[in-house]
């Protein structure tokens, strides 16, 4: 039976891959060669300030991130205060690990343009990961979203922020945060 399900395991990620955007094989003028890169997390979500009440006091989360060349993420919420529905909210990949209570530990977005040294580094849906969601009548939210980049392995943070996400990637104050490690 193991033997099987390894076997199924390998046949959905090749099915998944081949269902990654294409732009991800555009030339991007690194040499380093494309990896297979995966992530899940399933939890609470992390408080940043538990002295102040927010929709996302109760709510949980889960993300899924396949990559290769580029990155497919998924991203899904529940338990979300329903007096927050019809609000939209900004949600990133950040650099660092999910503390709760520690706002700073998550780092700043995760920017291709920062890991890859360009300059100017520029904020937008192409090299950093935006997973923006609106709040249901039913407490629920999904996002998901392609990037041309696989992020380097490593515990990161799905942040959520106060605001939807303007044009510049700013998205105001950090309110949770759901840990998730690339692998």
């Amino acid at each position: 039976m193991p033997r099987f399900r390894t076997a199924s395991l390998a046949g959905a990620t090749a099915a998944t891959l081949l269902l990654l955007p294409t732009a991800a094989y555009a030339d991007d003028g690194s040499s380093a060669r494309p990896r297979l890169a995966y992530a899940y997390s399933s939890d609470h979500l992390r408080d940043f300030d538990p002295a102040t009440v927010s929709p996302f006091d109760n709510a949980s989360a889960r993300v899924s991130m396949l990559g290769y060349r580029g990155s497919s993420f998924s991203f899904k919420l529940r338990g979300i205060d329903p007096s927050a529905a019809g609000e939209s909210y900004g949600a990133h990949l950040h650099t660092g690990p999910c503390v709760a209570g520690e706002p700073a530990t998550a780092g700043p977005h995760y920017n291709i343009d920062v890991v890859r040294g360009v300059t100017p580094v520029v904020a937008s849906p192409k090299t950093e990961v935006w997973l923006d969601f609106t709040v249901g009548a039913d407490g629920e939210a999904r996002s998901s979203t392609s990037v041309p980049f696989v992020p380097e392995a490593g515990q990161r943070a799905i942040v959520v922020h106060a605001e939807a996400t303007a044009s510049n990637g700013t998205a105001g104050a950090r309110l949770a945060c759901l840990p998730i490690t690339i692998h």
